[in-house]
């Protein structure tokens, strides 16, 4: 995964520091140039050097086994669409509505 934090000004879609992701990715290691150089395979789209320091790139882990990606097709109810949930895990109050972390 490469890093953002020199790239804002790349960045196609002009959005808010605070809306943009950190890391972009993930790329394969074409080379090691040195201890603190590698060679990425990047797109063409991204215009940036090749070689990074490795301190603006990290390892990319994959999904956790059993962890969903994908929210489940709802229920529909009398026309409504509805979902299924087995518990609440969590409550917040966001702008005077009630918001559930369920499971």
């Amino acid at each position: 995964m490469l890093s953002t934090k020199d790239l804002k000004y790349q960045m196609v879609r002009k959005r808010t520091e605070k809306l943009m992701k950190r890391f972009v990715g993930p790329y394969k290691v074409k080379k090691i140039i040195l201890l603190n150089a590698v060679e990425l395979e990047l797109p063409s789209i991204v215009k940036i050097h090749l070689v990074v320091n490795v301190s603006r790139i990290c390892r990319y882990i994959g999904q956790v086994e059993g962890q969903k990606k994908e929210q489940p097709a709802p229920v529909i109810i009398k026309e409504e669409e509805e979902w299924e949930i087995e518990r609440i895990l969590n409550k917040q109050r966001v702008r005077g509505k009630d918001k559930y972390l369920v499971h």
